[in-house]
């Protein structure tokens, strides 16, 4: 999309430049939509679902047809939605912590951090987060929008990614300017094109030419529609390994045929013969009579070798998982004796993939303060550049041992800030708050300590008396 970057900063957004655009986006637009498909396990971005079975031949003969195209199951394992919430639930599990840096005394809330707390519950922060960054997973990045509504008030929501295009030649969570795209119940398409103070309205209307409907201001400072990339290459996490669960959908549907043809195989008759009404008769009863002992009823099936079906089935979600840097929790490994160091070992190269997630999701974060900080700025509610003061908070979602994290913490009581102490206990989801609350009660506490001669008195059965 780079190649637009001169055309619109020369002589601005333009109808037929959309439309160029647009047309530019139909692979990515098509890619994103087939892999969201997918994790809907929708049957058309399934592979496996839309197999047909395969049409033999009839014998030379004619009176003797094949069967073993009869039976065709179509066994979707959903190892790319796995692999998927596995990522979200491991790093969203726990909603990401804002913080807000500006030296406050210890337990108290600035007028600033109350603002950024009103915004994320009036968001609702922690459910988008963690949709922005599934969104993300699957199709590569994500797409936000910040806005202001009839009230007058900053908000954000989350773009379909297919639908959003990002013209920058930096990253995609600062553009210098953003094109959004959809079609409407009447077939009509619209385009809304966003650069660094207006965003420009197009639709179709009765043509099939876009046109410009309005420009207005947006209120903020900056590109306000913005992306959250998964990684640099802009892939989603099982990407590199679709070929390979098509492979394991095949195999274990092929598998599944093989046990149900069972009950359609040949019937094989030794020494007799039998005419329709003995086979009519044979269907009704189940019966043959046999005269002679040489004579032997039995039915034509092919061997199946599971083992070799087994061991391949292994091998395949064993590189899925690896490959796609995923884990399978409800594996025996995962035990409940599994903890510290060897859990981490496990965990390496989830944890590696999260970080860079975390890398990520942390620029776009910055960027989207930035935008909502300058609205704030220009109503006087908050310096814009204060945005440079918050902070976000990742805590990985993983079981966890209360006892141990205790004895550590415990052992660092002195030797470092009680914020930082607190901040490794798994179940302490708000420092600030939990810090409030602890003066709150040596507050209370003290108040409700009798005097020191009281005590002397209540020890000594009367008051002490100077000697």
């Amino acid at each position: 999309m780079i190649k637009f970057l001169d055309q619109i900063r020369a002589s601005g957004i333009t109808p037929e430049l959309i439309a160029e655009i647009i047309e530019a986006h139909k692979n990515d637009h098509d890619r994103m939509k087939k892999l969201y498909d997918r994790y809907q396990a929708e049957i058309q971005g399934v592979p496996i679902l839309n197999r047909k079975a395969i049409e033999y031949e009839d014998f030379e003969t004619g009176r003797v047809k094949r069967i073993d195209h009869k039976v065709n199951n179509k066994l979707n394992n959903s190892f790319d939605s796995e692999i998927i919430d596995t990522k979200v639930g491991y790093l969203f599990g726990h909603p990401i912590i804002y913080e807000f840096d500006d030296k406050r005394e210890t337990g108290t809330t600035s007028p600033v951090k109350q603002l950024i707390d009103d915004f994320n519950t009036l968001n609702n922060t922690a459910d988008e987060d963690s949709e922005w960054g599934k969104m993300a997973t699957i199709c590569g990045y994500g797409a936000r929008l910040a806005y202001v509504d009839r009230t007058g008030v900053e908000r954000i929501k989350n773009i379909d990614p297919w639908e959003a295009v990002f013209i920058s030649d930096g990253n995609i969570h600062e553009p210098e300017y953003a094109l959004r795209y959809f079609s409407v119940y009447n077939g009509q398409q619209k385009a809304e094109f966003y650069d660094q103070k207006y965003v420009y309205y197009f639709s179709t209307k009765d043509s099939s030419a876009f046109t410009l409907d309005e420009k207005k201001l947006h209120m903020f400072d900056g590109c306000p529609l913005f992306g959250l990339a998964n990684n640099k290459e802009l892939k989603g996490d099982a990407e590199k390994v679709l070929s390979l669960i098509d492979a394991y959908d095949r195999t274990l549907s092929d598998a599944s045929n093989e046990i149900e043809q069972y009950r359609l195989a040949y019937l094989i008759l030794k020494g007799l013969g039998a005419d329709e009404e003995t086979l009519e008769q044979l269907k009704e009863t189940g019966i043959l009579s046999l005269y002679d002992e040489k004579d032997d009823v039995s039915y034509l099936t092919k061997d199946i070798n599971d083992a070799i079906i087994e061991n391949h089935l292994d091998r395949l979600e064993g590189n899925i998982l690896r490959f796609a840097k995923s884990v399978n929790f409800s594996d025996e490994s995962f035990g409940g004796t599994v903890t510290g160091v060897a859990m981490k070992y496990k965990l390496m190269a989830l944890e590696n993939k999260c970080i860079t997630m975390e890398r990520k999701m942390t620029a776009a974060l910055r960027y989207q303060y930035k935008l909502i900080f300058s609205a704030w700025g220009t109503r006087k509610k908050a310096d814009a550049s204060e945005y440079l003061k918050v902070w976000f908070g990742f805590k990985r979602n993983l079981p966890a041992n209360v006892l141990e994290e205790a004895q550590t913490t415990t052992q660092l009581k002195g030797n470092i800030s009680e914020e930082t102490r607190l901040s490794l206990l798994s179940f302490v989801d708000d420092v600030q708050y939990e810090l409030q609350k602890m003066n709150d009660e040596e507050e209370e506490y003290r108040k409700s300590m009798p005097p020191l001669t009281d005590i002397a008195t209540d020890m000594d059965g009367d008051e002490d008396e100077p000697e």
